[in-house]
């Protein structure tokens, strides 16, 4: 038997009146499909977490846009003279600035040691009495 004669019989196999080779090719269309509504049904949900993540993205945009405004407003030159104006502050006198030489002069006093006081003690008495006989 040739090669040729083989492989003639092989696809001329019929199982119940349909060639294998039909069979097979049937199967394999319809993997494929199956594949391809997989990997379709992947591609929506990566489809709509990419646009929860871009809708993330611009509540963060404009959350961040808020809060430079919030600064820019909290950071306003006139708003702060009136809040240190309000809390008793004012720009220094220069002539109350210090120069290197006075330096010395303006450091910090160092806190002095503190004192430990030995509380007196008490000399213990014997009870020689009963306490309720006392107060009778």
């Amino acid at each position: 038997m040739s090669a040729a004669g083989a492989l003639k019989r092989v696809f001329d196999w019929k199982v119940r009146g349909v060639r294998w080779v039909e069979i097979i090719g049937v199967a394999l269309v319809a993997a494929m499909i199956f594949s391809v509504y997989l990997a379709k049904a992947a591609a929506a949900s990566e489809s709509a977490r990419i646009a929860s993540l871009e809708r993330q993205i611009t509540q963060n945009g404009q959350r961040v846009r808020l809060l430079r405004a919030e600064v820019a407003r909290l950071e306003q030159p006139g708003r702060l003279e009136a809040l240190s104006r309000m809390a008793g502050l004012a720009p220094v006198d220069v002539r109350r600035q210090a120069t290197v030489a006075r330096l010395p002069e303006l450091a910090p006093i160092p806190d002095p040691e503190p004192v430990v006081i030995v509380a007196p003690t008490i000399p213990s008495v014997p009870i020689e009495a009963d306490p309720a006989e006392v107060a009778q």
